[in-house]
């Protein structure tokens, strides 16, 4: 059985727009039964999880690299490229 996922969720507060990221990725993962860990924070908080991160999905730009995917997820508030960025991240899960 494969790992729990720890998937990072921010946006630039860590409440509204990662709320509905964090909540279209609960449904997301159960669609194609992956199993996970979401983690809903601000974008300045992603340091604290560099060692145990496997994904991160921001609505905000994320200007720095990490060891990890980093996921653009502005397309679950504006709906443009929805279904490629959902698949981009299903594709991330299920490594």
């Amino acid at each position: 059985m494969k790992k729990k996922k720890n998937v990072l969720v921010a946006c630039g507060a860590g409440i509204a727009t990662s709320t509905v990221v964090n909540s279209a990725l609960e449904e997301l993962a159960k669609q194609h039964n992956i199993a996970v860990n979401l983690i809903q924070i601000k974008i300045a908080e992603v340091n604290a999880y560099v060692e145990t991160a496997d994904l991160l999905v921001s609505t905000t730009i994320v200007h720095k690299e990490y060891p990890f995917p980093v996921i653009n997820a502005k397309a679950f508030l504006t709906g443009i490229g929805l279904d490629e960025v959902k698949q981009h991240i299903v594709d991330e899960l299920k490594k």
